[in-house]
């Protein structure tokens, strides 16, 4: 298959994906806490990536674990307790169209951080984005007085973080195998997610007795094979074969698809609401154009 073809069916099959992920995150909160999740969440997907992918890391050079370590980190490790933290708040649905100024922010850091140029419709478009997300947020906390929308802030930060991972990808490990990396990624923050667990109170007998575990590991189960193994593998190949902010527009599609799972799953959403999406979206969708 083509290249151009191929960037496109990565991005539809990963929008479907992770546009499921944060009605999974919601559904395994009912069980577990945020520590827990986001440790559980890592420690399956290593499982996963490390059975069909562990000899590679041999072919990581020793130059190349530090971005290894550090995509790890910013692309998979912190973002993974800070969702589970803002959705003990915050709706799965806001959290996505929050996550969808990862675009944005790609410019942002591309920019500021990696000296990569921006056009004047990009730098317009992050600024309506931006906008876009300030009416949601404060739309969201009228219709849902009863919610912390300080939560939110745990998702902007996630945000930048996988800016960051994208751009460091894209710069200092475009030649690394998309498995390697996904392999290399979880070598370094298993351990750590090993000792949060251990010390976040999983282990105690009311936990492990509770109704709602078993229900909540089956979530963190599909949402770490599909959500985290198989969309880190593919989102690697996407940025090996794409610019940064098209592999980071897949926030476009994903957005909708997590916003019907909220409705669905009896999430209020408003007009206005709707609205401050599209807003957000328009700001992708110029910063995404750079002609």
């Amino acid at each position: 298959m083509a290249t151009n073809s191929l960037k496109w069916v990565y991005l539809i099959i990963l929008s479907l994906i992770w546009g499921s992920s944060f009605i999974l995150i919601k559904k395994g909160l009912a069980g577990l806490t945020p520590v827990q999740l986001g440790a559980i969440r890592i420690i399956f997907t290593a499982f996963f990536l490390f059975i069909v992918g562990f000899n590679r890391i041999k072919s990581i050079k020793l130059r190349e674990w530090k971005w290894v370590v550090l995509t790890g980190l910013l692309g998979t490790f912190f973002p993974a307790f800070l969702f589970a933290f803002a959705e003990t708040e915050i709706d799965s649905s806001v959290a996505s169209i929050l996550n969808s100024l990862v675009p944005l922010n790609t410019i942002i850091l591309g920019f500021f951080v990696f000296r990569i140029k921006s056009t004047k419709r990009q730098v317009l478009g992050v600024f309506i984005g931006l906008l876009g997300t300030l009416f949601l947020i404060l739309n969201g906390a009228s219709i849902n007085p009863n919610q912390n929308y300080l939560y939110v802030v745990f998702v902007i930060i996630a945000t930048f973080m996988y800016a960051a991972s994208v751009n460091i990808l894209k710069r200092y490990l475009q030649h690394m195998n998309a498995l390697t990396i996904a392999v290399g990624n979880f070598v370094a923050i298993i351990i750590p997610a090993l000792v949060i667990l251990m010390t976040s109170g999983f282990f105690k007998a009311e936990t492990l007795e509770a109704p709602t575990l078993k229900p909540a590991l089956f979530y963190m189960l599909i949402l770490s094979l599909f959500g985290t193994a198989i969309a880190k593998v593919l989102f690697n190949k996407l940025v090996h074969i794409a610019t940064p902010v098209f592999a980071s527009s897949v926030t476009y599609l994903m957005t909708i698809v997590a916003v019907f799972w909220g409705i669905l799953d009896g999430e209020r959403f408003g007009v206005l609401q709707a609205v401050a999406t599209v807003i957000i979206l328009i700001g992708v969708y110029l910063a995404h154009r750079r002609k």
